[in-house]
């Protein structure tokens, strides 16, 4: 059955008033662009951010999610986050201030949700050494922002809008900013300026509101939630030792731990509503700011640089180099039964105009920053634990 000319003028006229009501500083479906246009869009059922949404969905980047690590790799616990769980975490509290704020929440989930996409095996220690082997063979340092991007925009032609490319590209929310304001762009020539400085070590802004709400959610996301599970697995003691004072009250974390999470979202997320109500830019009291500096270091000092996390990371830098140099071997001497043909070079969901342009260690790079954790584990044993041939000798 299809929609009557009567029912469609209902829901447009319904969609009319809803973006009525969308705030100056929001991002409206009529400023979407598309790398080409696309193919013709229905904007009124499927408005061109909401239509994001379903392309990063859909594409078999996101499917990956499912066993990247967030903060805690090899460690066998369903309870702790990973990265398919932050990025939903992301996106809820995203919505949340961005409903607030009468934002564009299509746009501001579409970020969310493709934000993380770059990351490879074991978070950020993963990104560390895919770095290192990236300058060695001189195709520049890898950042999973820069990564999320070419994974949905080069290697999948998934033509998502420049207001989403440019949210994911810039969603550092490692990195406190006290205040975002916005810095737009209107092509892809701005949106590859950011990629540089990014690449360069620099720290641009989205270039949109919806883009900052998502950077400022990132933070607030990871903040308590990693907190919680270091607590859950026995890295942290429950009480905090060594936390601010004023922290600890500014975040009421003086309950059972169970509630630590829950109150620093609460508090944040009013705080930065408040703050950013009625602005064009995204920014937090100066008593929160400081709380969430400060909270945000104490992660760092306590679960992020822990020892016990890192005690087999020089085992797992061993295998990055193991994998890197045996799949660029692979393609450079064309042995075409490796599986970084089947999976990728071959692949027919990959553009074969990226196929056309990558170096080898370009595709090298993209294949393991696509690999899950156990995928990458089951890898190396594939590739590096001999195989037996024989049954055992029966007299």
């Amino acid at each position: 059955m299809e929609i009557t000319g009567a029912q469609l003028e209902k829901i447009t006229k319904r969609q009319e008033e809803k973006a009525s009501l969308l705030s100056p500083y929001a991002c409206r479906d009529d400023a979407a662009i598309r790398r080409d246009g696309g193919l013709p869009e229905d904007r009124i059922i499927r408005p061109p951010f909401f239509r994001d949404v379903d392309r990063i969905i859909h594409s078999r980047a996101f499917s990956r999610y499912i066993d990247k690590t967030q903060v805690f790799y090899l460690l066998d616990n369903e309870h702790i986050t990973h990265r398919a769980i932050h990025i939903q975490l992301v996106a809820k509290i995203g919505r949340t201030i961005g409903r607030a704020l009468s934002l564009n929440e299509d746009l501001i989930e579409a970020i969310a949700l493709g934000h993380d996409i770059g990351h490879p095996p074991y978070g950020h220690f993963g990104e560390e050494c895919l770095s290192t082997l990236c300058k060695a063979h001189q195709i520049g340092p890898f950042r999973h922002d820069v990564q999320s991007i070419q994974f949905l925009d080069t290697i999948e032609d998934t033509n998502l809008t420049l207001q989403v490319l440019d949210g994911i590209l810039c969603h550092n929310g490692e990195v406190h900013n006290t205040h975002l304001v916005p810095e737009p762009i209107t092509d892809r020539d701005g949106l590859s300026r950011k990629k540089e400085i990014l690449l360069q070590g620099g720290d641009p802004a989205p270039g949109t509101m919806e883009g900052c709400v998502v950077r400022v959610a990132d933070t607030i996301a990871y903040l308590g939630r990693d907190l919680q599970d270091a607590i859950e697995i026995g890295f942290l003691d429950p009480l905090l030792p060594g936390l601010p004072e004023d922290c600890r009250k500014t975040f009421s974390l003086t309950g059972g731990y169970r509630r630590y999470n829950a109150s620093i979202i609460d508090t944040v997320c009013r705080d930065v509503i408040a703050c950013s109500f009625g602005c064009e830019e995204v920014r937090f009291s100066p008593e929160i700011s400081i709380c969430v500096k400060a909270l945000k270091q104490y992660n760092y000092d306590n679960i992020y640089e822990n020892e016990v996390l890192h005690a087999q990371d020089p085992i797992i830098k061993n295998l990055f180099g193991v994998l890197f140099e045996r799949f660029l071997r692979d393609i450079e001497e064309g042995r075409t039964e490796s599986l970084i043909y089947k999976d990728l070079i071959e692949a027919k969901w990959v553009s074969p105009a990226y196929i056309d342009a990558a170096s080898p260690a370009e595709m090298v790079r993209d294949y393991i920053a696509g690999m899950t954790d156990k995928y990458f584990e089951s890898i190396a044993r594939e590739l590096l634990i001999p195989k037996r041939h024989f049954r055992n000798h029966e007299p």
